[in-house]
């Protein structure tokens, strides 16, 4: 059986890993007392035990865990910001070419941000077949549930009395400086970062990232780009769809509590929009980390997800 345990299971990353993974009978959780779970030793002695680990931890926290492990036969699926650019970890978004191979029997994974895995999803295809310049200047806007920013939003957006700034949507990110630019650039290929801008809403779950394009930046048609998506994207994981009816809009919580993702181009001659929709917390997150997981143990890579 196989023995998982998850370094930072308190966070909202690792409690929704913990929920995805504790009826699951071909596993194994090691659980550390609450006053041990943040002492080294313990944190070593478990890594060392376990086949997977799930850092759910900052930055410098996760390769503090990195460091412990050192020695053991853990594979490490990092859902940090820590290692996603890093030499020898595998980005672990299975959809891109590639990766679902090099996620087969990988030890070190880097679960993407939630921001970037939309931008990646409908960025890196494009650039890859040569339908957008890898020098064009891209903007991009991301609308996010609350329980994006982790334990400390939610309770602030979830107090009674709390700040009415928290009743309409905040963007953030405002110094261009957001730490999913480094591998939306990179993993999509790009020669600069995109105008980002990042805006979180008061709602718990569901991301919505869209990309908009002048059609005359394109080489190609719209009919070329959603052609390329159905054929990039049609598992249960990532799927294209046409807009749906929502009598004119497109909801950003539309698939809160789901761990896939849908991917829809809308728009006219002049000018569309890319959009991917999912879960910050599913396919933003936990989602991908178990994907992740069951790809590396041989497993339908759905087992234990919602799509």
């Amino acid at each position: 059986m196989t023995k998982v345990f998850i370094d930072g299971s308190a966070g909202t990353t690792g409690l929704r890993i913990h929920e995805r993974l504790q009826d699951r009978r071909d596993l194994e959780l090691i659980i550390l007392p609450d006053e041990v779970r943040k002492d080294d030793s313990a944190r070593r002695d478990a890594l060392h035990a376990a086949d997977i680990a799930f850092l759910c931890l900052p930055d410098a926290a996760a390769v503090q865990a990195v460091a412990l492990a050192e020695g053991s036969k853990a594979a490490i699926i990092d859902t940090s910001t820590a290692h996603r650019t890093a030499d020898g970890w595998v980005y672990g978004f299975a959809e891109l070419p590639g990766k679902r191979e090099a996620l087969q029997g990988a030890k070190r994974v880097a679960n993407p941000g939630c921001h970037a895995s939309g931008f990646v999803a409908l960025v890196e295809p494009l650039v890859r077949e040569g339908l957008i310049a890898a020098d064009l200047g891209l903007q991009s806007f991301s609308l996010t549930g609350y329980s994006g920013g982790g334990k400390g939003m939610i309770a602030d957006y979830e107090s009674e009395g709390r700040n009415p700034l928290l009743d309409a949507p905040r963007q953030y990110g405002l110094t261009q400086q957001h730490k999913h630019l480094k591998e939306m650039v990179k993993l999509c290929g790009l020669a600069t970062a995109p105008v980002f801008c990042p805006i979180v809403a008061d709602y718990y779950s569901g991301m919505e990232v869209v990309v908009p394009l002048f059609v005359k930046d394109l080489k190609g048609t719209p009919e070329d780009v959603k052609q390329l998506y159905k054929n990039c994207y049609h598992t249960a994981m990532v799927h294209y769809e046409e807009a749906a009816d929502e009598s004119g809009f497109l909801s950003a919580n539309a698939l809160s509590g789901r761990d896939d993702m849908q991917i829809t181009v809308c728009g006219n001659e002049d000018r569309i929009l890319l959009v991917a929709r999912f879960d910050n917390l599913g396919k933003g997150a936990s989602g991908a980390a178990i994907q992740n997981m069951n790809i590396m143990l041989g497993l339908d890579e759905t087992t234990g997800l919602n799509v």
